[in-house]
């Protein structure tokens, strides 16, 4: 069996991916990774060639928050959509051939071309979500869409998401159908539901993130998409690890940020505010250390899994593969949420008692105090031990046997 895992997004988006092409193989079926040319290292690693799809999404986010993008002034978000479901196609249509079965989650476009392939080649479609907001429910409003702000006097989830489905429809409507005549296929009425179909998978931990019914949708969810970690932790890392009291993470993986070095500085005197050593991780939006001292240590690209077993406390933006990795290792959190999913993932950091959610999304000397002094509190690292021992680990190989069951 050969699957084709499509994913246009952030690290976020892609690196699940990895934990399914991971277990497929186990399974001795063969996954062909459709993904932004930023995560070739990443595949390579795991012995998976990459296809790459679409422009570099780093290059897009970091100009986009820095305010250095230029598009043509007269395009419209409708003609980007175009030109992104036009050309992706084209990418996802030629890794396809030989594939039994689509896998898509990320961009609404870019998964609208996934499901148009699939249907070219007469093949079984799966849209993956990644936390039960993306998807329609009563239970549940939908994230909001910029410049398509939400009627405030509307609090009806199920009104909410009709209105999500006509802004969907008016931003790509017309130039997923316009595409998809160009290759023969039939309009469809309501693209968010077409993308997603009536039975999406959920790849989220139900401790974490629970699907609640009933739902129009028959979602199956599988668990997280994890894939397990064996990469040693680099010599000065640990070197720095073992040299004292364990110390807080900060970090906001593949988030770019306009104001990183304000952000970094308060994150350290926060940190040593409470009495820890503090570990920052550069990531997209290049944080780097405020001074020389000995109690402060940069890192890159790492092993979370074993990195988040030695620390005090992960500070860091909530998206759903760091709340999921620091929730298994036990770790207490403090999400400070910058856009989508991230608020959500906060929200359950805080109801589930294992750390806390910052409000907004720049932190300050005295609001990162606040939270860590939730967050380092003895009953909030009891109490993530505890929810520790209920994540799920076999997600992504529930997900792989799902696939090959057909």
């Amino acid at each position: 069996m050969r699957v084709l895992l499509v994913a246009y997004g952030s690290r976020g988006d892609v690196e699940p991916m990895v934990g399914l092409a991971v277990s497929l193989r186990e399974l001795g079926a063969e996954a062909q990774v459709c993904a932004p040319p930023d995560f070739a290292e990443l595949l390579d690693g795991f012995g998976l060639p990459l296809v790459p799809l679409g422009r570099s999404v780093r290059e897009m986010a970091t100009k986009a928050v820095t305010g250095t993008s230029n598009p043509p002034p007269a395009e419209s978000l409708p003609e980007r959509a175009a030109r992104m479901v036009a050309a992706t196609y084209e990418q996802i249509a030629a890794a396809a051939e030989g594939c039994d079965a689509v896998v898509a989650t990320g961009l609404l476009p870019a998964a609208a071309a996934a499901r148009a392939v699939a249907e070219k080649l007469g093949i079984p479609y799966v849209f993956a979500a990644y936390f039960p907001t993306y998807l329609p429910s009563p239970h549940h409003p939908p994230l909001a869409w910029p410049g398509r702000p939400v009627p405030p006097d509307v609090t009806d989830n199920r009104v909410l998401w009709e209105l999500n489905t006509e802004n969907l429809n008016a931003l790509f409507g017309e130039a997923i159908n316009t595409h998809r005549a160009s290759i023969g296929l039939p309009p469809v009425d309501n693209v968010r539901d077409h993308v997603f179909t009536d039975c999406p998978w959920l790849a989220a931990d139900p401790t974490l993130a629970p699907w609640l019914r009933p739902a129009d949708l028959d979602v199956v969810q599988t668990g997280a998409w994890i894939r397990q970690d064996e990469r040693p932790l680099p010599a000065g890392l640990e070197a720095f690890l073992d040299a004292g009291t364990p110390p807080v993470y900060v970090g906001f993986g593949s988030m770019p940020m306009r104001d990183a070095q304000d952000v970094a500085h308060a994150a350290v005197e926060a940190i040593r505010a409470q009495g820890r050593r503090v570990l920052v991780s550069r990531g997209w939006a290049g944080l780097a250390l405020t001074d020389e001292g000995d109690d402060c240590f940069a890192v890159g690209e790492v092993n979370q899994q074993a990195l988040f077993r030695r620390v005090a406390a992960v500070v860091h933006h909530g998206g759903a593969g760091t709340t999921t990795t620091a929730a298994l290792a036990g770790a207490p959190q403090v999400v400070v949420p910058q856009m989508a999913d991230q608020p959500y993932w906060a929200a359950r950091v805080a109801e589930l008692g294992i750390g806390a959610a910052h409000d907004g999304p720049t932190p300050t000397f005295a609001s990162l105090s606040a939270a860590l002094v939730t967050a380092l509190a003895p009953e909030t690292r009891a109490r993530a031990a505890e929810v520790a021992g209920t994540i799920r680990t076999d997600g992504a190989m529930a997900a792989a046997q799902r696939l090959c069951r057909g």
